[in-house]
């Protein structure tokens, strides 16, 4: 009986430590930004597995959508309802890429590095058009500058 107590004291306690250490990421969505229009604030999110990244809907007319090529391998793609506060829970270490749907070629677009950036090579090869490509090279800047 002693034992299984113990044993049952030590899971509490990694189970508490582990839900102790996770962040909740706060990311606007928003018309103008510190960044300019059509922004996710801020655009560069370095996470922990089992962090939260809660996206809210500051200004209407806005989503979240995972970018094709830029999710880790096993993640499922995934896409926001508009005007929808969003959460977003990455277990899977890797860079996320991120787009609102109806503002990505206007530059709408975050990166979120989560624990190893397994998937590095694959998703900064991804091609990106209109505004998003010089949004994407400088956050991608920003994301190098944080290793």
């Amino acid at each position: 009986m002693r034992k299984q107590l113990m044993i049952a004291t030590f899971a509490l306690a990694s189970i508490t430590t582990n839900l102790s250490h996770a962040v909740e990421h706060e990311v606007l969505m928003l018309n103008k930004g510190e960044k300019g229009g059509m922004v996710y604030q801020p655009d560069f999110i370095k996470a922990a597995p089992g962090d939260t990244i809660k996206f809210i809907p500051t200004d209407k007319g806005h989503n979240v959508e995972s970018i094709k090529g830029m999710i880790p391998d096993g993640v499922k793609k995934f896409r926001s309802k508009f005007n929808k506060e969003y959460i977003l829970e990455p277990k899977v270490d890797g860079l996320y890429g991120i787009k609102c749907t109806p503002h990505y070629g206007l530059g709408m677009v975050a990166l979120i590095a989560v624990g190893e950036p397994v998937n590095e090579e694959s998703a900064l090869a991804v091609r990106q058009w209109g505004k998003a490509k010089k949004r994407f090279a400088d956050i991608i800047k920003e994301y190098q500058a944080s290793k």
